[in-house]
C-alpha cells in the first residue's frame, strides 16, 4: 500500500503544479480547451501516461472540459506520491494552462 500524503506535503508540491487544488481527498483540475477533439486528445495522452504508471485517474469531460481528480485506490482513497507524479506528467503532456 501507498503512504499517504500529509496536508502539508499536497500544499507544497502544489505550488508547482498551476491550477491543481486539493478536495474531497484528491488532487483535482479541470481543463477547458477549444474543443471537444482536443479534449479527447488530451484524454488519449493522458491514458498513455496513465497506463504506463499502472495508476489510473477519475476524470469526466463535458464538450471542451476535461475534470480529473486523482487519489489512490490502494491507499483507502487518499493522495499519495503516485498522484503527485501522474498530475505532473499530466501537467507536461498539457497544451492549456
Amino acid at each position: 500500500m501507498s503512504k499517504t500524503l500529509t496536508e502539508e506535503e499536497i500544499s507544497e508540491a502544489l505550488a508547482g503544479l498551476p491550477g491543481w487544488g486539493y478536495e474531497k481527498d484528491a488532487l483535482s483540475k479541470t481543463f477547458k480547451f477549444g474543443t471537444f477533439r482536443e479534449a479527447m486528445s488530451f484524454m488519449v495522452r493522458v491514458g498513455f501516461e496513465a497506463e504506463a504508471m499502472n495508476h489510473h485517474p477519475d476524470w469526466s469531460n463535458s464538450y471542451s472540459m476535461v475534470k480529473i481528480q486523482l487519489s489512490t485506490h490502494d491507499a483507502g482513497h487518499k493522495v499519495t506520491g503516485l498522484d503527485l507524479d501522474l498530475a505532473r506528467r499530466i501537467q507536461k503532456v498539457s497544451w492549456v494552462a
